[in-house]
């Protein structure tokens, strides 16, 4: 839909767009820790605070991960282990991924993925995602991009550590049809000075028939508030079952307890912005009886 004000676009059974209730994605990522346990307990709280959609990402180890890096070593949950050894633990099988995809289904929730190379493209493509993400990082690989969106679902993009050339430029490459963008600063945490939240205000006076989110990085949640009253029509969060935990996303992740505090203000905030035409409502008419002078 290309009206100004009405960019909507399909998302499994339900719009993302303006005047549509906003999209909230729990972001498990890999706070999963290569633990399918730990995974379901995410998913299961991402459902119980009311999200609609949790987010994991795919990698193919062998291309996302610098050759020059394979063989250094680091401390895991595992133990001490070279990098690559650790992508490939860090890595949901076909197995994992169909009990993952039947766990979704049984609690109600959409679930997909952020894929970081072409190959992941064809292994999540398997089990019919309701859309696909794009990373920050990928941005600037238009071929990536092309083939999530030949794909024929709807992309969500990030835009971290882009300039407005490269998001323009990915932009105009695969164009806007089934296209959502979301504002984004990618470090992790990020400071509240490089939020730069009206981004998201830039982008919908740019862009007005694509839909734009928030993917945020912060500790706290004001600024995700913020982004709705600014007019994010969807919103990804890292979601973790304690921020303490081992992982280099935890510290910018939000508790289950978080998120129903997040998804309960956001809906609240729904309700409260309106749709900014000024009306006498109905239950001002006593006040107004009682109160109002004429001269």
């Amino acid at each position: 839909m290309t009206e100004k004000g009405k960019a909507k676009v399909k998302i499994g059974n339900r719009y993302v767009g303006d005047r549509e209730s906003v999209y909230v994605v729990a972001e498990i990522g890999i706070n999963h820790n290569g633990s399918l346990d730990i995974t379901k307990k995410m998913i299961k709280g991402a459902k119980s605070a009311e999200c609609n959609a949790v987010k994991f990402q795919k990698r193919t180890p062998e291309i996302c991960v610098p050759k020059d890096q394979w063989e250094i070593d680091r401390d895991t949950p595992w133990g001490r282990m070279t990098y690559i050894e650790y992508r490939h633990r860090i890595e949901f099988s076909f197995d994992d991924y169909k009990e993952i995809d039947a766990y979704c289904k049984e609690l109600g929730i959409d679930w997909f993925a952020s894929c970081w190379d072409e190959e992941s493209v064809d292994f999540i493509e398997q089990f019919n995602p309701v859309v696909y993400k794009s990373a920050s990082s990928s941005l600037t690989n238009h071929n990536l991009l092309k083939k999530k969106k030949a794909t024929g679902k709807p992309l969500i993009m990030s835009t971290g550590m882009s300039s407005m050339d490269e998001i323009k430029s990915a932009i105009n490459e695969i164009g806007t049809e089934n296209l959502l963008v979301a504002h984004s600063t990618s470090t992790y945490p990020c400071k509240l000075e490089e939020l730069n939240l009206n981004m998201i205000k830039t982008l919908k006076e740019m862009y007005p028939h694509i839909p734009i989110g928030y993917s945020g990085h912060e500790v706290g949640l004001s600024p995700s508030w913020a982004a709705i009253a600014l007019g994010a029509t969807f919103i990804e969060r890292h979601i973790t079952l304690d921020r303490a935990m081992w992982g280099t996303d935890q510290a910018a992740s939000v508790e289950i307890s978080g998120f129903h505090r997040l998804v309960r203000n956001i809906r609240d905030i729904e309700k409260s912005l309106g749709d900014g035409v000024k009306k006498v409502y109905e239950s001002e008419l006593g006040p107004l009886k009682k109160l109002r002078r004429i001269k």
